[in-house]
């Protein structure tokens, strides 16, 4: 157990995907970079999708993406595990294949060294996993620890999916539990249980590889992974300006403690600030107060929210746990917009 200076908790005041900026804040940043005119970007920062897809010829694009956070766990290896693959799964959530990856690295100059080494071995380990290649990386001296990859995909442009453009009728996947960054604030507070950390662990350590593998068989129509901003604001930017959302509340797969410690007020002020965020655009009211704070809740290397043709739903699900996502679940259908951006059923 690290203690002192080389705790990893005590050296940062964030962690996860919950030091994100807000989204709209970002929004507004993003708003006043100038526009690109080269026809080969087919997806960057205007949608406020998971990566930039860049075509690199006739029949394929390159998927390039860079994630990295605070710790969110002490242990150095399991940081790292989780870092990874939360960096990795935004090429998968654009239905590509990772194959480069590029440590990033802030290291406080006072904590001693073998932290970082254990840090970087937790991450070499899903890289291997993912089928990638590690080929160095960059690293700094900063005040609190961060760790996360640059990571270069690839994917066959005719494929290459978008989380904005689901169709009408295409019901919605999520391929893991919601409720870790709430188990994990309860865990900052010593109030968390062994089995839902190690649930929450075990989650966020997973690479969506193979849910990734599976939906590559079916009509999928749009993709994203659920992570800082929580599953309703990734919904609404899934839904854009064209489509709606109607999500079943009653079919939310969750850590189960998660909703306990959500009425224990154990939250994070991320989960507020997506609060904040979706309450302009969808009505929570009438849900209760756990599912509501499960669903602005903050999730690190969170699972892919699908949205995939009603008809091959039920067996891309089955696909799914039966490679190993066993929370997999329909949790709502994508509508024509008509009855509200996000509605519940």
């Amino acid at each position: 157990m690290l203690q002192g200076n080389d705790s990893l908790l005590t050296n940062c005041t964030s962690g996860g995907c919950g030091a994100k900026i807000e989204s709209e804040g970002l929004a507004l940043l993003l708003g006043g970079l100038p526009s690109t005119a080269d026809e080969r970007l087919l997806v960057g920062y205007k949608t406020s999708d998971d990566a930039a897809v860049y075509k690199l010829d006739e029949n394929r694009s390159l998927i390039f993406t860079v994630d990295f956070f605070p710790p969110m766990v002490n242990d150095p290896k399991t940081f790292g595990r989780i870092a990874a693959a939360n960096a990795l799964s935004d090429v998968w959530a654009m239905g590509g294949r990772p194959m480069l990856a590029l440590n990033l690295v802030c290291f406080p100059e006072s904590m001693d060294k073998k932290v970082l080494a254990d840090i970087l071995a937790g991450g070499a380990e899903k890289i291997a996993e993912a089928g990638a290649v590690l080929g160095g990386g960059h690293s700094i001296y900063d005040k609190e620890p961060k760790y996360g990859l640059a990571v270069t995909g690839i994917v066959e442009t005719a494929k290459a999916l978008r989380n904005n453009t689901p169709k009408a009728g295409h019901k919605l996947l999520l391929t893991k539990p919601l409720g870790v960054g709430i188990v994990m604030a309860a865990l900052r507070v010593e109030m968390a249980g062994a089995r839902a950390v190690r649930q929450a662990l075990a989650s966020m350590e997973r690479l969506n590889r193979a849910a990734c593998e599976c939906m590559g068989e079916y009509n999928v129509s749009a993709c994203t992974d659920v992570t800082g901003f929580g599953l309703l604001v990734h919904a609404l930017e899934m839904a854009g300006d064209s489509a709606g959302i109607a999500l079943y509340p009653d079919a939310l797969p969750f850590i189960p403690e998660a909703a306990d410690y959500a009425n224990e007020y154990l939250l994070t002020a991320a989960g507020q600030r997506n609060r904040n965020r979706a309450e302009k655009a969808v009505d929570v009211r009438s849900l209760p107060f756990a599912v509501q704070e499960l669903l602005f809740d903050p999730q690190t290397s969170g699972g892919l929210l699908i949205a995939v043709s009603p008809d091959e739903a039920e067996e891309l699900v089955l696909r799914i746990r039966n490679a190993g996502d066993e929370y997999a679940a329909i949790i709502g259908e994508i509508t024509s917009g008509k009855e509200g951006v996000i509605t519940f059923r």
